[in-house]
């Protein structure tokens, strides 16, 4: 009832003799420890090649590689070694291991391995080599589609091999292999029939081609000329039919089907029974320029050559525009042929000698920076002799003579565009000319646009050659008050501010808010003190000549004087005097605001500050007199003392004779004194109601002007 069974390490040693055994029992003990040193030394006497074996096939179980090795070169198998040497360009240790597999005959192991480390494409060669046919074209199919049409090329060669020739064997997988073009036809050239009712099957024009050239080959031209059709071979059936002289349906057929190889070949045949003309039109047909200029040059067409030689290649211009120069007619076309061929320089020297000026201006049209200065500068001599000022100026920029062609445009009074102008601007990483060399032409190119009265673009140049304050003066100069106020913002430096600030005083910012601010801004972003206490004195006289608003003027005036006094840049003399000057003002002013407080409480009061005030002698501007005899009169008529208000409006009149007396006293006063004093009707009385007319425009100085006190 017991059974002895060999243990898998074991196998091929049941009749071993027992130092052997013993041998195998001390490998399979260090083996498994990791000692392979020892193990090694435990089996070295050993001499039976079915050991080795044995122990190779353990070496696939626990794929260990380099004991296989050992096994291979005992048992003497090089090939399997040579094997397992190659199979080491495979980075996946299974794919290694399975090569070993199938050295040693364990094909099932070897597809498992392959299958785990999933090398499909080793997979499919594993299969093609053991005749696995459909597990191949499978596991191509679903897994390693790249090789997919190789499996079925390699299936219909072992499917040749094997004497299967039937349509769905071998044509079918050369189909699917994309091959069928080629291998159909070898594999069938024996059975004719069978390979003709292919090729109609299939209706490729390669195949009618192949075809038709067969058929060709057996003297078949009827046949051949109907499968050339077929396959829309045009130059085999042009080649036919020049064969068969029929070359009237050879140039149906070339003119229709515009195909190049036939119109060539058909040319060719033209030119041997010399037919000229037909010639030249296939050989254009088929863009075979240089034949066809051959052809005019040797037969006189010059007509036709000059068309073909501008469709044609430069090096075929270049022979037409010799031909034209050495006949010397048609000078013209010579110039035009080198021009296009490139040759600028004979093309200018042909058309200067020959003084061709509509040909000159084509030429310049095509030269560029990349041309020869010599070109360049004799043709914008040629055109600066002839008049042509503006095109001399181009070329003269193309040649990077920018102050000719500056000086150029001075001396003809020429106008410079902006895109003239950008033409002649060279960038700052240009190493062309030096930095300072740069700014120097843009300073030049905006003095001209100055001259020109091209303020804007002057002030573009001016300011990329970083000259602000130049950049400025130009935009003074166009009186583009919204530009010249965004300048100045984005410039931020001193001078600037006070240009900007002199130039809006010049507008009318009594009635313009925003001006006024960006005045007072200006000045004080400028450092100007001085200037600005200058502003402040003008506002402080436009409160009393428009609106006799002596509060409001006192109070720009005492702004005027803080100013005044933080001025540096005058001197202290002068500084002391405007100062003094200005505080009398002030005092003066003051006293004749007091005055105007004082008339509802102290009426007497007021009256004597006013006498006081007009005994002052430098009392206008500070205080109009007009303004302080009209405060007079306009009191002794509220208290009815006419007389008094009569001889004060004849004082008033006697020491300013060209007042207005209608601005400074109501018309109802000098009603209410005609009346009681019996005065003549005064003719230069007028309605004092258009001091009110700018009412609104008050208001809005008085917000701006509190502002500024605020800030």
């Amino acid at each position: 009832m017991v059974s002895r069974r060999v243990l898998r390490d074991f196998t091929g040693l049941e009749d071993c003799d027992k130092p052997t055994r013993d041998a195998m029992l001390n490998f399979s003990f260090y083996l498994t420890i990791g000692d392979m040193d020892e193990a090694f030394k435990s089996i070295r006497l050993i001499k039976s090649k079915t050991v080795w074996e044995n122990m190779a096939r353990m070496c696939v179980k626990s794929r260990r590689l380099d004991v296989a090795r050992v096994c291979l070169g005992n048992m003497g198998h090089a090939q399997g070694a040579r094997a397992l040497r190659e199979a080491e360009v495979h980075p996946e240790l299974e794919a290694r291991v399975a090569v070993l597999a199938i050295q040693l005959g364990m094909l099932d192991d070897a597809e498992r391995l392959y299958k785990s480390c999933k090398r499909y494409d080793l997979l499919n060669k594993f299969y093609q080599a053991t005749g696995q046919w459909q597990q191949a074209l499978e596991t191509a199919e679903t897994n390693d589609r790249v090789h997919l049409r190789t499996t079925y090329y390699s299936y219909a060669k072992h499917l040749e091999a094997m004497g299967d020739r039937s349509m769905v064997g071998q044509a079918g997988h050369y189909e699917k292999s994309d091959t069928y073009r080629f291998e159909v036809p070898r594999m069938l050239l024996e059975d004719v029939v069978s390979l003709e009712l292919y090729i109609n099957k299939t209706k490729e024009k390669s195949l009618y081609k192949w075809w038709g050239q067969y058929l060709e080959s057996q003297s078949d031209l009827e046949s051949a000329l109907r499968y050339y059709e077929y396959a829309q071979d045009y130059l085999s059936l042009v080649r036919v039919y020049c064969y068969l002289g029929n070359l009237q349906k050879a140039a149906e057929i070339a003119n229709e089907t515009g195909n190049r190889a036939a119109s060539y070949h058909l040319a060719r045949q033209y030119e041997s029974q010399e037919d000229i003309k037909q010639s030249v039109h296939f050989y254009t047909r088929a863009q075979a320029y240089n034949n066809a200029i051959r052809l005019c040059k040797e037969n006189g067409l010059d007509d036709q050559l000059m068309n073909l030689a501008l469709l044609s290649n430069p090096e075929d211009m270049m022979e037409a525009a010799c031909y034209y120069e050495e006949k010397g007619d048609h000078m013209d076309r010579a110039v035009m042929l080198y021009h296009k061929a490139g040759h600028f320089s004979k093309a200018l020297e042909l058309a200067f000698s020959t003084q061709q000026f509509g040909a000159l201006q084509l030429i310049a049209e095509d030269l560029d920076e990349n041309s020869d200065p010599t070109l360049l500068s004799r043709c914008s001599d040629f055109f600066i002799k002839h008049s042509q000022y503006e095109k001399a100026v181009e070329l003269l920029v193309v040649a990077k003579k920018y102050h000719e062609a500056l000086q150029l445009c001075l001396d003809q009074n020429l106008t410079i565009s902006e895109e003239f102008a950008e033409s002649m601007t060279v960038s700052r990483d240009s190493k062309e000319i030096s930095e300072e060399a740069r700014r120097d032409l843009l300073e030049r190119i905006a003095d001209c646009c100055m001259r020109q009265g091209n303020y804007h673009l002057a002030t573009k140049k001016y300011t990329q050659a970083g000259s602000k304050v130049k950049a400025m003066k130009a935009l003074l100069k166009s009186g583009d008050t919204e530009k010249i106020v965004f300048f100045a913002g984005v410039s931020r430096q001193k001078e600037i501010y006070i240009m900007a600030a002199n130039y809006l005083q010049s507008l009318d910012w009594r009635s313009d808010p925003e001006i006024m601010k960006n005045i007072i801004g200006f000045y004080t972003k400028g450092r100007a003190p001085d200037l600005l206490a200058g502003f402040y004195e003008a506002c402080a006289q436009v409160e009393i000549d428009e609106y006799q608003n002596y509060e409001k003027a006192l109070g720009a005036l005492s702004e005027a004087y803080k100013c005044l006094s933080k001025a540096k840049a005058l001197s202290a003399e002068e500084q002391d005097r405007r100062l003094a000057r200005m505080q009398h003002r002030i005092s003066l002013v003051k006293r004749f605001v007091q005055a105007r407080r004082l008339f509802e409480e102290d009426p007497a009061e007021a009256v004597l500050l006013c006498k006081s005030l007009l005994e002052e002698a430098e009392l206008d501007p500070a205080v109009r007199i007009g303004d302080a005899y009209g405060f007079l009169v306009e009191h002794y008529c509220r208290q009815g003392s006419f007389q008094e208000a009569y001889h004060t409006l004849e004082e008033m009149t006697k020491r300013v004779p060209s007042l207005n007396v209608a601005f400074y006293v109501s018309q109802r006063s000098l009603e209410a004194l005609q009346r009681a004093v019996g005065l003549p009707p005064m003719g230069v009385m007028q309605d004092r109601g258009n001091k009110q007319d700018s009412g609104d425009e008050e208001d809005e100085v008085e917000e701006v002007m509190e502002d500024v006190q605020g800030d």
